[in-house]
């Protein structure tokens, strides 16, 4: 199982601060793409974290990793 933590609105989309899906290995843009096909979310300006480490579309993430989407935040 990958564990997939949302934040913000991508969580109110959701409708759940976290998932846990049966995927193989994947890369963050495979995630994405899933999440996208899945659940009809917008991941383009979305920042990825796994295991508390930024990552890049490329990095792999294995059963058993969290991986976290946190959106940009704006403030005044």
């Amino acid at each position: 199982m990958i564990n997939i933590l949302l934040f913000a609105h991508l969580q109110e989309s959701v409708g759940q601060e976290k998932l846990q899906v049966d995927l193989p290995a994947s890369s963050v843009l495979e995630i994405k793409t899933w999440l996208s096909t899945n659940y009809n979310l917008s991941l383009q300006n979305v920042l990825a974290a796994v295991n508390e480490a930024f990552a890049k579309d490329d990095t792999i993430v294995n059963p058993g990793d969290t991986i976290a989407f946190i959106p940009p935040i704006s403030g005044g």
